[in-house]
């Protein structure tokens, strides 16, 4: 079963203030890059949800399977983040299990809005 778009969108947007909210959450804020590479991702993933072609877009330019490739990407460098910037004597499975849910949901959801296959149907 694929993860519908309306439903990735809505992980997007919660996923998105996670990421900036995560440092203090999980009380790994320093200032340094373990807390900034959560912020920034963060502000990234809710501007290109923000513009993504699905139910929870505003503007619906970035088409659907550019949006899981970004997603993939950026799950990717979260995780790889604590060794390549190394921090990750401090803290690193808060990227790695943020990342690993991130990359989980870019691969299980629809690549083409509900709207878009309801209207193919008809």
């Amino acid at each position: 079963m694929r993860i519908p778009t309306r439903v990735h969108g809505i992980l997007d947007y919660l996923l998105g203030a996670v990421l900036i909210g995560l440092p203090w959450i999980a009380e790994f804020h320093r200032g340094g890059p373990e807390t900034w590479v959560c912020v920034g991702l963060g502000a990234f993933v809710l501007l290109y949800s923000l513009i993504t072609d699905y139910e929870p877009g505003l503007v619906r330019k970035l088409p659907m399977p550019v949006h899981l490739w970004l997603d993939a990407l950026g799950a990717v460098l979260l995780a790889v983040s604590p060794w390549v910037l190394g921090f990750d004597e401090h803290v690193w499975i808060p990227h790695v299990a943020v990342a690993a849910v991130e990359l989980l949901a870019a691969v299980l959801t629809n690549t083409v809005p509900g709207y878009d296959r309801r209207r193919a149907a008809r």
